[in-house]
């Protein structure tokens, strides 16, 4: 059986090490996307307290950047990430979104998550 919390965990290891392996001008599109990402999730309402609708948004844009070879792709999966833990029914949310903002401070913007 799949383990959501594992599964999460790992992606989030996946993104980190893009942000980590990546330039100061990589860096810059990615916390471009993330905050992008946000002031768009911030627009779609939650669906009886769930963020699913948001979190669908911004995996469907993470798929038209990494299709494209975009590295910006991980500012959108970074927030998806973050919306999902942030909804605190998960096996060590606090410690993902530890790692999630351990990310985030990686990016040379800073912006308020979603809640």
């Amino acid at each position: 059986m799949r383990d959501e919390t594992e599964d999460l965990f790992q992606t989030l290891m996946f993104t980190v090490g893009c942000i980590t392996s990546s330039n100061a001008a990589d860096r810059r599109r990615i916390a471009e996307a993330y905050v992008h990402a946000h002031k768009l999730v911030s627009k779609i309402a939650l669906d009886n307290g769930d963020a699913y609708p948001r979190i669908v948004a911004c995996s469907q844009h993470f798929d038209r950047y990494l299709a494209a070879g975009d590295i910006a792709c991980a500012g959108w999966m970074l927030t998806a990430l973050a919306l999902r833990v942030d909804e605190r029914n998960l096996r060590e949310w606090r410690v993902l979104r530890g790692f999630i903002d351990g990310a985030v401070a990686l990016l040379p913007i800073a912006v308020a998550r979603v809640h």
